[in-house]
């Protein structure tokens, strides 16, 4: 008795151009996204509002807000510690996004230089 298979499984010319096809629609959705992130804001506040950090999904800083009062010429350190924590954490915060959306639409498949 012979097993049957489905149509095409036998062909493996019909498998790798569907794999093929896939890997372009995967790679078209990842584009998409990608393109989407990185017009997208994300902001960070801290020292109790004191600094406002707003980057872009390109990593770029685009604005900055500081309190006046904040600003003491006997204090540098402590302003710049405030605007390194509120750059990191909105750069941290557009990363994670970008990260969470391409693994949801790649369903957690790394594939290093495909994507």
């Amino acid at each position: 008795m012979k097993a049957r298979l489905p149509q095409g499984f036998g062909n493996p010319k019909n498998s790798i151009q569907e794999l093929a096809k896939q890997a372009q629609e995967l790679q078209a959705k990842m584009d998409q996204a990608n393109r989407e992130l990185e017009e997208k804001e994300y902001s960070a506040t801290v020292g109790g509002n004191a600094v406002t950090v707003t980057v872009t999904g390109k990593m770029e800083v685009k604005k900055m807000e500081i309190k006046p009062e904040v600003v003491d010429p006997e204090d540098i350190e402590m302003l710049s510690d405030l605007i390194i924590a509120a750059v990191n954490e909105a750069l941290r915060t557009a990363a994670t996004e970008k990260s969470e959306t391409m693994e949801q639409i790649s369903g957690g498949l790394n594939m290093p230089g495909v994507f």
